[in-house]
Formats: structure tokens, sequence, C-alpha cells
């Protein structure tokens, strides 16, 4: 079960595990979008108000984010968070129209 307002490690697995040969642009977009609420969410809310369930979630996916970013403040994470959200839209969009950078 995952916090409020937050997503669960089913809808986080069943993300990852779906080709995106499978996935919708609007699928891949509201991923993106609610992949950088998530990680933002979970950064601000204090470990002790976690649920074991978020916790592990958080965890994992912090281990697999990049390394270098474990040193950077809370602003510097959101901003390269949201940076990378947003070259990834842009990068989706543009393979589906036939776009090149």
């Amino acid at each position: 079960m995952s916090d409020f307002g937050r997503k669960g490690l089913g809808d986080q697995l069943q993300e990852k595990v779906t080709p995106d040969s499978q996935k919708s642009t609007t699928d891949k977009v509201g991923e993106s979008a609610s992949g950088l609420y998530d990680r933002a969410a979970g950064a601000v809310q204090p470990e002790e108000n976690k649920s074991a369930t978020q916790k592990l979630g958080d965890t994992t996916r912090s281990g697999h984010d990049d390394a270098s970013q474990q040193g950077n403040s809370l602003l510097d994470t959101a901003k390269d968070t949201a940076n990378q959200a947003g070259n990834y839209v842009s990068d989706t969009i543009n393979s589906l129209t036939g776009n090149k950078k």
C-alpha cells in the first residue's frame, strides 16, 4: 500500500516491466509526470512518516538513481529530476512525430 498521493510499488513495477513499445504517448508522458511528482514527494516526506513499503520503494529508486546526485541539495535534485523529465517528454514526442533535435 502506498502513502497518500504517492505511487504504489505495484504501479511502479508495472510501469517498469511494460515495454515502451506497448505504451501510448499519453502513458509515457503520464508516467514521466507522475514519477517526477513521486520523487519530489518522497524527497520532502520525512522518513518517519513513510510506510514500510514506501520507504522500500524510495530506497530502491534512490539506489537506482545517479549516484552523483547524492551530494546535491534537495533543490538541485528536484531541478535535475525536472530537467530529466522534460528531456524524456521532449525526446518521446520527437521520436513519435519524427522530429530530430
